[in-house]
């Protein structure tokens, strides 16, 4: 009896939490917030090059990595410290890559949190300080400047014969390290539209969020321009209040529609179908022919005094399984999915087996829904 491995059991588990909700037939009213987001409010991502000092010999080897002992020198230079034409031969220096996220409305003195790779051969950060790092936004203006000690959540011992590492040491947080220095300009309360782009483009969302928005507002304010955007005009009583007409509307429930797809991974045996997926009447088969092959030699030993020497016997076991036991399952016009994954679940099918089975009735012209291989 074959043993089903974890991932079938974890799949199965799954699909038996999901598939109660499955049954009702409806999807769950979400925010706008959570399936939509207002033109212009956004993040700006910030990047800078930097220099990570007071490692304990795990820093960058200075003949391997040019970059950093330029940039050491330089900094040196820069504060008084001449060491032109001297080799320096630290281990307690990284050149790193500093990377942080500017949140919308960021004021001047606000502070952030940055992320610190390092760029050269470096074994950990731990222990380490970020110096002074501008950080500079696609325009190339400065917008934030960080620098404090690394957090970092892994680590590496070694010795001689063993070495253990845990997580990433390479790559660190500073925690509120870094502090805005420039404003992204953006004047909300001057606008007199607004666009709202749904994180998944759909007509049928997007009519429904021009409906929910129209109706708490008991004005036609809101259009469709495609299948991603929802346009805003805004009334008069809150041409000074813009702000206060978002954090109304993106409380408002509205229902997602989604198509039928199916999404899989085969590398690591994962299907995960939409509500919308239905099938055509079609006859299902799976079963596979194995042949199993075992050698388990024997040592003939000789009697004593016979003059007779030691042989081994060759012994050989041959199973065959034709998966007598699987038989054919009809499923019915316009399947829904938990009655799929149930008919399925019936063959005895593993994950893998599933992918296969789904791609072939979909040659077979039978599926109604788009399959992305990831």
């Amino acid at each position: 009896m074959r043993m089903p491995s974890a991932l079938s059991l974890k799949l199965c588990v799954l699909g038996l939490l999901l598939l109660p909700c499955l049954a009702g037939g409806t999807a769950a009213a979400s925010r706008i917030k959570d399936v939509a987001s207002f033109e212009g409010v956004r993040d700006n991502m910030l990047v800078g090059y930097g220099l990570v000092v007071g490692l304990n010999g795990t820093g960058d080897s200075l003949r391997n990595a040019a970059f950093t002992e330029a940039s050491l020198v330089a900094m040196l230079e820069r504060l008084g410290v001449s060491t032109r034409g001297n080799k320096l031969n630290t281990k307690n220096v990284a050149a790193v890559m500093v990377t942080a996220t500017l949140p919308p409305f960021a004021r001047q003195g606000t502070r952030i949190d940055a992320t610190v790779s390092a760029l050269g051969d470096a074994k950990s950060l731990l222990g380490g300080t970020l110096l002074v790092t501008p950080l500079v936004g696609a325009d190339g203006e400065i917008y934030a400047v960080a620098q404090g000690a690394l957090v970092v959540g892994g680590f590496e011992a070694s010795g001689a014969a063993e070495s253990v590492t845990k997580g990433v040491p390479t790559v660190a947080r500073v925690p509120a390290g870094a502090i805005v220095e420039r404003e992204v300009d953006f004047a909300l309360a001057d606008m007199r539209e607004l666009r709202l782009a749904l994180h998944n483009p759909d007509f049928t969302t997007a009519r429904r969020l021009a409906e929910v928005v129209n109706e708490h507002l008991g004005a036609d304010i809101a259009r469709v321009t495609d299948s991603a955007t929802v346009l805003l005009t805004l009334p008069d009583s809150y041409r000074a209040r813009t702000a206060s007409l978002l954090a109304e509307l993106e409380q408002l429930p509205v229902e997602p529609d989604q198509p039928a797809r199916i999404v899989i991974n085969e590398g690591a045996g994962i299907i995960v179908m939409g509500e919308n997926v239905r099938i055509s009447k079609v006859a299902v088969a799976q079963g596979n022919l194995t042949v199993r092959v075992t050698e388990a030699p024997q040592v003939s030993q000789p009697q004593p005094f016979s003059q007779g020497s030691t042989a081994e016997v060759p012994r050989t076991n041959v199973a065959v399984d034709e998966q007598k036991g699987r038989k054919m399952a009809i499923m019915g016009g316009g399947v829904t999915l938990d009655q799929l994954v149930d008919g399925l679940n019936a063959l005895g099918v593993g994950p893998r087996d599933m992918i296969n089975i789904i791609q072939a009735i979909r040659a077979a012209g039978a599926l109604q829904a788009e399959i992305e291989v990831m």
